[in-house]
């Protein structure tokens, strides 16, 4: 079969052909229908050699929806839509339809039994971060996952919004879900980076809070993909960002931002903006920093939290929104052989929303 993969450090992925893999003990073998790519697997690319845990080579791709085509011989056929042990709510048999949870943790550990492998109490031991991240992932035509646990189905969902709520609409939800509290009546929520997390980021304050959106990127269609997705206002970054911004919540602040970037001046931003009190979120790997001093120039009452991934639980949360018709992802599709074309694209910031790969 074709899979992407990553052969060694300091080298791009290359298209090659690997034998399909065979389900043993509790595995279960994946038919990919559907690919994401994002901006993670630049940074796994582009990693130097012992920045990150990994041993190529390994097939790429964390996002991933696809159907079952057969399972190891101890496999929990009891579909588990992320409470650790099975639900009754369906069986897991070939032909079942279902979106992978991508950060596969121990296993054992009370945090994985309770489908929150994302903060796996091994995770620094374990020399993987999960699908595509050190294991082989899904940017290939089949994908071995360890355990049905890792299955959420997606019934008739198209795989090619499945696949990205995994990560990019799960990330998302679960950076939410952390200031989710302080988005109540008469609440202003700024999304900062509105790509492919940021515009599903969007959809999801506005299906879960009666907040107000505001949303802010240096790039004017991403502006637009802002507004299209819901957005109350959306500006380009600029020196007058903060004062246009603030002067929209009546002087007061915002409430809560959602950081997809991560750098220096979205930093700034973010300070400049919070009300006493305030939320900020961060999820873009920007390179930034935050000075914590007091008394120092945060705002009172200021709580900072770095989200990572999401819980199974939520995963099966994000796609009960998107069947329900309150997410859409917006996305690009390649045709796997295409893989390097869409890394190009990725890396010079010319991918609208999300890029997807289908199998040839």
């Amino acid at each position: 079969m074709q899979a992407v993969r990553l052969t060694e450090w300091g080298r791009e992925p290359a298209l090659a052909e690997v034998e399909r893999p065979v389900p043993r003990g509790t595995e279960v073998l994946v038919r990919v229908e559907a690919a994401g790519l994002c901006q993670s697997d630049v940074h796994v690319v582009d990693a130097a050699e012992g920045a990150l845990p990994y041993r190529p080579p390994f097939t790429l791709g964390h996002e991933v929806a696809g159907r079952v085509a057969a399972l190891g011989p101890d496999a929990d056929t009891d579909t588990d839509t992320g409470t650790g042990t099975g639900t009754g709510t369906g069986r897991t048999a070939p032909g079942e339809r279902a979106v992978v949870y991508g950060p596969w943790g121990c296993g054992n550990c009370t945090r994985c039994a309770a489908g929150r492998d994302n903060y796996c109490d091994h995770r620094g031991d374990l020399g993987w971060h999960g699908a595509g991240l050190g294991r082989d992932g899904g940017m290939a035509e089949y994908l071995l996952v360890p355990s049905a646990r890792h299955l959420v189905p997606i019934g008739d969902l198209p795989a090619t919004q499945a696949a990205p709520l995994s990560d990019a609409g799960l990330t998302s939800y679960h950076a939410l879900a952390g200031v989710r509290h302080a988005l109540g009546e008469r609440s202003t929520a700024l999304v900062i980076g509105v790509g492919g997390l940021g515009h599903l980021a969007v959809q999801m304050v506005r299906a879960t809070t009666p907040s107000r959106v505001l949303a802010v990127d240096i790039r004017e269609e991403a502006v637009d993909l802002a507004l299209r997705s819901g957005a109350h206002l959306g500006v380009p970054m600029g020196a007058d960002t903060a004062r246009v911004l603030r002067a929209e919540t009546g002087g007061v602040g915002v409430d809560a931002v959602l950081d997809f970037v991560g750098n220096e001046a979205t930093f700034a931003l973010a300070v400049q903006l919070l009300r006493p009190g305030g939320e900020l979120a961060v999820v873009g790997s920007g390179g930034g920093r935050l000075t914590v001093r007091k008394p120092g120039f945060l705002p009172a009452g200021f709580r900072l939290s770095l989200p990572f991934w999401g819980t199974r639980p939520e995963l099966a949360e994000v796609i009960a929104l998107a069947r329900a018709g309150s997410l859409h992802v917006e996305t690009e599709q390649f045709p796997l052989s295409a893989a390097p074309e869409a890394f190009g694209r990725l890396r010079r910031g010319r991918v609208r929303g999300r890029a997807v790969l289908l199998p040839d």
